[in-house]
């Protein structure tokens, strides 16, 4: 699959229109469903290439529009989770600056 062009699997004909947020492979065991004796086999199935990890990404991206921001009436969830993201990212960005400024009682 080349940059901007649909997944091989999609085919118009069966699947409607192509929706970014849907996964059109072959569909396997959910991760909730999956039994601990199974789980190195279930992680072998999945596509750990380039293109695999950008596209679970890229699905997850739109999953998350189409709940959150596209819906006629959005409400603050959205925003919130944003904030809440950057805030910890920036945080872990900072921490090495932050630590040495903790208030800890040394006892000796």
């Amino acid at each position: 699959m080349a940059w901007g062009e649909y997944p091989a699997s999609y085919n118009p004909n069966v699947h409607g229109p192509y929706d970014p947020a849907r996964f059109y492979g072959k569909a396997d065991t959910a991760l909730a469903k999956v039994k601990l004796g199974e789980l190195t086999s279930w992680l072998a199935r999945r596509d750990l290439s380039l293109g695999g990890i950008s596209g679970g990404i890229s699905r997850g991206f739109w999953r998350w529009q189409h709940k959150y921001m596209q819906p006629k009436k959005v409400g603050i969830a959205p925003y919130v989770q944003i904030t809440v993201g950057a805030m910890i990212f920036f945080y872990t960005l900072n921490y090495g600056k932050m630590k040495h400024h903790r208030n800890v009682k040394h006892h000796w």
